[in-house]
């Protein structure tokens, strides 16, 4: 009687354990950065668990740099909170092996003042503030490039620093500020390019840039994951949870029109 009471126990025990290990076999880690683009992930992870049973647990950062390293050193099975771009220059810069796994929205990124109305109204010598990682650096030079009051001398390099411009006719002066920072400082500076993730939690609505990019731009945002993980069963279903016309209108409602399914 106390064998089998035993053995009834280790196999209950067993059972137990296959059941947790299953468990956690169909739960993931993704890392967002905080804001509006974890409201839209949240609706994505609603759908990965009624369609598929799969829980994803979203890992909010407040800066673009650590969420990668948690990619890198295992802490996340995904993030998405960067383009191509940026993802290229880290991965090149720091040695990471990561892989696109699905595209989620474009986040144009945008100028915006508290002191003038127009990019016409910007005096000679003004200070403009950019983000100061390379992709992003470069995306909000272009911009200027492309609206002629600078000139670059590679403009379809899209890592592209104030070291890269020929002509700056204005003498204007350009700080590279953290991309966080950017909203802080605005009343600082003459005028800021600040990318959506930060502009919108500011209160800065696309609408009010004084110049901005269109729906062609190349910076679509994207899930990354490590080398290898891309085709990996939760990984995909989390794609499809995401690429869905419930996480585009959560998007819409929540950017007003300042981001763009990159899926379509």
């Amino acid at each position: 009687m106390r064998k089998t009471l035993i053995g009834a126990l280790a196999l209950s025990t067993l059972s137990l354990s296959i059941g947790q290990a299953l468990a956690h076999e169909h739960h993931i880690k993704v890392g967002t950065v905080a804001g509006p683009e974890t409201d839209v992930m949240q609706v994505a992870a609603d759908i990965a668990e009624e369609k598929f049973g799969l829980e994803v647990e979203i890992i909010e950062f407040t800066d673009y740099v650590t969420p990668n390293a948690a990619l890198a050193d295992g802490s996340l099975d995904a993030n998405a909170y960067q383009h191509e771009p940026y993802m290229n220059a880290m991965v090149r810069d720091r040695g990471f092996d990561f892989a696109i796994a699905g595209r989620t929205f474009v986040y144009p990124i945008g100028a915006y003042s508290e002191k003038y109305d127009s990019l016409d109204e910007l005096p000679d010598g003004a200070t403009i503030a950019l983000p100061n990682d390379p992709s992003n650096e470069g995306r909000s030079l272009i911009l200027l490039h492309n609206q002629g009051l600078i000139t670059l001398d590679d403009p379809e390099n899209l890592e592209v620093t104030p070291l890269n411009i020929v002509e700056n006719p204005h003498d204007y002066d350009f700080q590279e500020i953290e991309a966080a920072q950017l909203p802080h400082i605005l009343p600082d500076v003459d005028m800021a390019f600040i990318n959506n993730t930060f502009a919108q939690p500011a209160g800065l609505l696309l609408d009010d840039a004084l110049v901005s990019e269109g729906p062609e731009s190349p910076y679509v945002n994207i899930i990354a994951v490590r080398a290898g993980d891309e085709d990996r069963e939760e990984i995909q279903q989390l794609v499809e949870a995401y690429q869905t016309d419930e996480v585009a209108a959560k998007a819409e409602e929540l950017f007003k029109g300042a981001a763009v399914p990159g899926w379509e």
